[in-house]
C-alpha cells in the first residue's frame, strides 16, 4: 500500500504556506469575475450547509466542463488514443464560467485584495491579490485525471498480494474464498460511501484533500486531529513492519547458499547477526529520509509495481517446482512446521496446522492478513481530488477492487496449493532455491525501503504538520528553519519505528495487529461513520432552510434531538444498516486485535526463535 497524507500538498510538499482564496461577502458584476480575499485552511465558521452549497455549484461546473472535453477529445479510437499519448493532447478544457445566478454573491472581479488575518484562530494562510476566476484554475489545475488513471493508482495502493497465500494457511480454501470475497464488496462499499460525501462537500472554493477533511466537515476540528495522528501512527507501524521484512530479507541473503547435504563436514551459515540486519535498513532510511518532495519518489514507485509484477510471478513458478522453506518456517513458526508433508483444506486446518495458531485464534490472524489486503480507503478522497470529474471515482473503484480481488485468489490459492501449511509471510522469504530466494529478496528489498520511505515521509509530515506546526507554532517545511528541522527528526523517526520492530520481530502478528486496529477502521469502521454523520445532517435540511451567500448563515429552523431525529428518519434502514456496518467493523477489530496479541504472547513464550534486540533470525 502506498499512502498519500492529509494535510495540503504544496510542490510535493506538507506544511507549506497554503494558497486559498477565501469566502469573504461581496457582490459581483456581470463582465468581471469574482474576487476574494484570505482564505483559512480549516475554519470552524464555515458551516457544513456551506461546503454542500459550493459543492453543488462546482458538481454542475465540472458536468459541463467534462461533457466538453469528452467533446473535443473525440471518440476513443485507437488513433485517437496513440494521438493523445504521443502528442500530449489530452488536456481538459478550462472550467465553464458560473453561472450569475451561483455567483450573485461574489465580488467583483476587478478588486484586487489586501492582505488580512482571520480572527477566529483557524490555522490560515495569506493571500494578496488573486481573483475568483484565477484561483478556480489553480484549483482545476490539480484536477486533471481520467477514472482509468484512478483505476491505476487505486489498484498500485492496495495491490498487495505476498501476504494473502499464508492468509489462506491459516483459513483454507472455502473461509479463504469466502472472507476475501465478503472483504473485497465491503472495501468496495466504504469507497462508495466515501465517494458519496466527497460529491457533496468537495468544491473548487473549499476543496478537499484527504479523509481528515471529510471528517472534519462533518464532526469537526477533533475528528480530524484524531484521523491524522491516528494516520500518522499507522504509518510509523508501516516503516516497522517493512524494517522488519527488509532485515529478514538482508538476513537470508547474508546466510549464503544451504550447505552441500553430501558433506558431512559442512556447517549451515548463522549469517548476519539479525539485529544488524534492521540496523542496516534503519542507517539506509536515514538517508533516504531526507527526501523531502514526494515527486522524487514517484518514478522509482512506478518501477516498484513492475518489479512486484515480476516478483508474483517468480515466486509462482518457483513453488510449483520446488519444496517449502522449511527453516524459515520451522524458525518463525516453531518445531510444529520443520518438515512434512504438504497439507491443503478445504476448511479451517486443524490443530498443528497452522502457523498463525490454532483453530479460531488462527482464522483471525488469516481474517487480519485479508483485512490488511484491502486497505486503501484513506486514500481515496485524495484521489478523488486529482480527478478531473470525480462523479466517475465509482467506475475505477470498482474495476480495480475486482482485477485485485481476482489476483488476490488466483495467487493465494495458487501459492497454498503447493506450499500448504508451510507457506511463509512473505511469500518470496518462504522459497528454499537460494538463487531464487536472493533474487526475490534482493528485489523485494529496493520495493520495500520505496515504500518505508514512502511512508515515513508523509508520516513524519503529518505528525509535523499535526503535533509541531499547529500546538509548537513551528516553522513550514518550505522555510530553511523547517528543512533543518525535517533533517535533525528524520533520525529520530526511524529510530523509533526501529526499536518497534527490533522489540516485536514477529512479521505476521505486527502486521496482523496493524490491519485489525488501523487498516479495519479506516477501510471499513470510519466510512459507516462518516456516512452516518453526514447523511443524518444533510437529510435534517428542509426546504424552509436556506443557505444565504451574501451573510454566510443558513436559517436553521429547528436544532438538537429532534433535528438528529429527522435526518436519522429520513432513510431508516440505510442509516440502521450503517451502524450495523459500523459495529461489525469494531467488532472484527477487537477480535483481530485479540488474536494479533495472542500470537505476541505465543511468540514471546518462545515459539519463534527471534527475540527481542537479539541476534537469532526468524527466517
Amino acid at each position: 500500500m502506498s499512502v498519500v497524507p492529509t494535510a495540503v500538498l504544496i510542490d510535493g510538499e506538507v506544511g507549506g504556506d497554503v494558497r486559498r482564496p477565501s469566502h469573504d461577502v461581496g457582490h459581483v458584476t456581470h463582465s468581471h469575475p469574482e474576487v476574494t480575499s484570505a482564505q483559512v485552511t480549516h475554519d470552524p465558521s464555515i458551516t457544513f450547509e456551506e461546503y454542500l452549497y459550493y459543492a453543488e455549484i462546482t458538481r454542475k461546473e465540472e458536468e459541463a466542463s467534462n461533457a466538453l472535453y469528452l467533446s473535443r477529445r473525440g471518440p476513443s479510437t485507437v488513433q485517437n488514443l496513440v494521438k493523445r499519448t504521443l502528442f500530449k493532447s489530452d488536456n481538459p478544457p478550462p472550467p465553464p464560467t458560473v453561472d450569475a445566478d451561483a455567483a450573485a454573491h461574489e465580488k467583483s472581479g476587478d478588486e484586487k485584495v489586501a492582505d488580512e488575518k482571520p480572527s477566529n484562530g483557524s490555522t490560515t494562510a495569506i493571500i494578496t491579490g488573486v481573483t475568483a476566476d484565477e484561483w478556480k484554475q489553480a484549483s482545476r489545475a490539480l484536477r486533471t485525471a481520467g477514472w482509468g488513471g484512478v483505476f491505476y493508482l487505486i489498484t498500485t495502493d492496495i495491490l498487495g498480494p505476498f501476504t494473502t497465500p499464508w492468509a489462506f494457511a491459516q483459513m483454507g480454501y472455502g473461509p479463504g474464498v469466502a472472507l476475501y470475497t465478503v472483504f473485497g464488496i465491503m472495501s468496495y462499499y466504504s469507497g462508495y460511501l466515501l465517494w458519496k460525501a466527497f460529491l457533496d462537500l468537495d468544491s473548487d472554493k473549499y476543496p478537499v484533500r484527504g479523509y481528515g477533511d471529510l471528517y472534519y466537515r462533518v464532526f469537526g476540528p477533533l475528528s480530524r486531529h484524531l484521523i491524522n495522528f491516528s494516520q500518522g501512527l499507522q504509518l510509523l507501524l508501516f516503516v516497522s513492519v517493512l524494517i522488519l521484512g527488509t532485515g529478514q530479507a538482508i538476513s537470508q541473503i547474508s546466510k549464503g547458499p544451504p550447505p552441500d547435504p553430501n558433506d558431512p563436514n559442512a556447517v549451515p551459515s548463522n549469517g548476519l547477526c539479525f539485529v544488524a540486519c534492521l540496523v542496516i535498513t534503519m542507517s539506509a532510511g536515514f538517508i533516504l529520509g531526507q527526501i523531502r518532495t514526494l515527486a522524487k519518489f514517484s518514478w522509482l514507485a512506478n518501477i516498484a509495481v513492475y518489479i512486484n509484477l515480476l516478483v508474483i510471478f517468480i515466486c509462482m513458478g518457483v513453488a510449483a517446482n520446488s519444496l517449502p522453506n522449511f527453516t524459515a518456517t520451522a524458525g518463525t513458526f516453531g518445531p510444529d512446521f520443520v518438515e512434512g508433508p504438504i497439507r491443503t483444506f478445504a476448511g479451517t486446518p486443524p490443530d498443528g496446522f497452522a502457523s498463525g495458531g490454532s483453530g479460531f485464534i488462527g482464522s483471525l490472524n488469516g481474517l487480519n492478513q485479508a483485512v490488511y489486503s484491502f486497505g486503501g480507503c484513506m486514500v481515496f478522497a485524495a484521489f478523488m481530488a486529482e480527478m478531473r470529474h470525480p462523479h466517475d471515482f465509482w467506475k475505477s473503484l470498482l474495476i480495480a477492487e475486482i482485477f485485485i480481488y481476482v489476483v488476490y485468489l488466483f495467487f493465494g490459492i495458487f501459492i497454498y496449493s503447493y506450499q500448504g501449511q508451510f507457506t511463509f509471510i512473505p511469500v518470496m522469504q518462504g522459497l528454499s532455491p537460494y538463487a531464487w530466494q536472493t533474487a526475490t529478496n534482493i528485489m523485494g528489498l529496493f520495493t520495500a525501503m520505496i515504500a518505508a520511505c514512502l511512508y515515513g515521509n508523509i508520516g513524519l509530515k503529518v505528525l509535523y504538520v499535526e503535533l509541531l506546526q499547529e500546538v509548537f507554532n513551528a516553522p513550514p517545511l518550505t522555510a530553511s528553519a523547517g528543512k533543518w528541522l525535517w533533517a535533525a527528526l528524520i533520525p529520530i523517526y526511524w529510530a523509533v519505528a526501529f526499536i518497534i520492530a527490533a522489540a516485536i520481530p514477529q512479521f505476521s502478528n505486527v502486521s496482523g495487529f496493524i490491519g485489525a486496529l488501523f487498516i479495519l477502521s479506516f477501510t471499513y469502521t470510519l466510512p459507516a461513520l462518516l456516512s452516518l454523520g453526514f447523511n443524518i445532517k444533510k437529510d435534517a435540511m428542509t426546504e424552509q432552510e436556506r443557505f444565504d451567500p451574501i451573510t454566510k448563515t443558513y436559517n436553521y429552523t429547528d436544532s438538537g434531538f429532534k433535528r438528529f431525529a429527522r435526518g436519522f428518519l429520513k432513510r431508516p434502514f440505510f442509516n440502521t444498516w450503517n451502524i450495523i456496518y459500523l459495529l461489525g467493523g469494531l467488532a472484527t477489530t477487537g477480535l483481530g486485535m485479540y488474536s494479533s496479541i495472542e500470537g505476541l504472547i505465543a511468540g514471546f513464550e518462545g515459539r519463534t526463535v527471534a527475540t527481542s534486540f537479539g541476534c537469532a533470525t526468524p527466517v
